[in-house]
């Protein structure tokens, strides 16, 4: 059974791209949220927005790591010691 995830993108006139999830990232769905976010940032860097997402996995962070040179994050604050404890948050600008 797939968990509940919704991926937005908003690409403004200047260029910035913004993905945008809300739900729960998980072993279900990370395929899909790697793909999202290779599109995101096939031509920079993009803001991955986590403000609404209430469950991120080890699969979700190794997807994150995997882009980290390419990403900032907004985080929902219940995720920051997940982002904190993986060490994804020394490597990334985190909101």
């Amino acid at each position: 059974m797939t968990t509940e995830l919704t991926l937005t993108t908003d690409s403004r006139q200047d260029g910035t791209v913004s993905l945008i999830a809300s739900g729960e990232i998980d072993l279900s769905n990370v395929g899909t949220f790697c793909s999202a976010l290779a599109e995101a940032t096939k031509n920079g860097t993009a803001t991955v927005d986590l403000r609404e997402v209430d469950y991120l996995d080890s699969g979700g962070i190794n997807v994150l790591f995997t882009y980290a040179d390419r990403i900032r994050i907004r985080a929902n604050p219940l995720l920051r010691p997940v982002l904190d404890v993986s060490g994804l948050a020394e490597l990334v600008d985190v909101e």
